[in-house]
């Protein structure tokens, strides 16, 4: 299996920064913590994905990474300034989000979709302008979907939809972008698609990407960073650093599948 090097960074403006981050959940005067001791920065053009087994954290790092869930510790920074002092009105010019199961018109065009992208940056009848509709088309050419511009919603595949919902994300124009498992319901075949439109995303626009992923053999080929959630600790870096850190070593219950270093990939163990 082809491992990607990390890209050069010390060049690279830091877009999303987790300092000492603890997160979970607070009710009255009682912490319930999922996980502690969080750093890790996502540099501007890298794609970082997010792993973990189920259940370990993973969309709650998500939800606080966005604001929708406070952390209970630590520092969220986008772009040096702090998340606790971004405004939603601003958070929406840095952020874009494409959630897995977010609710959506399937009665909308692929345009029509695509366009609510732009919502940030409209009047308040969300009237377009000429640089509104020139992004939407940048959207739609860059994620490969132009000709299907004019479909409904309802008409399209969910390999076809994940798209046009990364089309609406590129319309946004936020530096970062956070996806929650893009790939799920998709087969294989799109699940490749997918990630690897997310890795030309990042060379093509210089955005930087974040993703929580169980596709961790897909991630490992094309991520320049990624972070693993473990219950007891997180770890960071580059695909190369982690496998010869053995980080995947303790991932799984090794009684079914295991980390193959010479494939760089987890294989059923028989």
């Amino acid at each position: 299996m082809f491992i990607l090097e990390p890209i050069e960074t010390k060049n690279l403006h830091t877009v999303l920064s987790a300092n000492d981050l603890q997160i979970g959940y607070k009710s009255k005067n009682v912490k319930s913590i999922i996980a502690s001791n969080i750093d890790f920065d996502v540099n501007q053009g890298e794609l970082v994905a997010l792993i973990g087994v189920n259940g370990v954290g993973k969309s709650t790092l998500l939800r606080s990474l966005i604001g929708v869930q406070d952390a209970l510790d630590g520092n969220i920074s986008i772009n040096n300034k702090s998340l606790k002092n971004i405004s939603p009105e601003d958070l929406s010019e840095l952020i874009s989000i494409v959630l897995t199961e977010q609710p959506i018109s399937k009665n909308l065009s692929v345009f029509e979709l695509i366009a609510l992208g732009r919502q940030p940056y409209t009047n308040w009848i969300g009237t377009l302008g000429k640089r509104d509709i020139q992004q939407i088309n940048t959207a739609l050419e860059l994620v490969g979907i132009t000709e299907l511009r004019d479909k409904k919603c309802f008409e399209l595949s969910d390999g076809q939809l994940q798209k046009v919902l990364i089309g609406r994300a590129i319309a946004q124009d936020t530096p970062l972008i956070i996806l929650d498992e893009p790939t799920t319901h998709l087969d294989i075949y799109h699940q490749a698609y997918i990630l690897k439109l997310l890795k030309k995303l990042c060379v093509q626009t210089n955005k930087s990407i974040l993703f929580a992923t169980h596709e961790i053999n897909l991630a490992l080929q094309l991520c320049d960073k990624i972070v693993l959630m473990q219950p007891d600790k997180v770890s960071v870096g580059s695909p190369k650093q982690l496998i010869e850190n053995d980080s995947f070593a303790t991932l799984f219950p090794s009684d079914l599948i295991v980390f193959d270093k010479i494939s760089n990939s987890f294989k059923i163990k028989t």
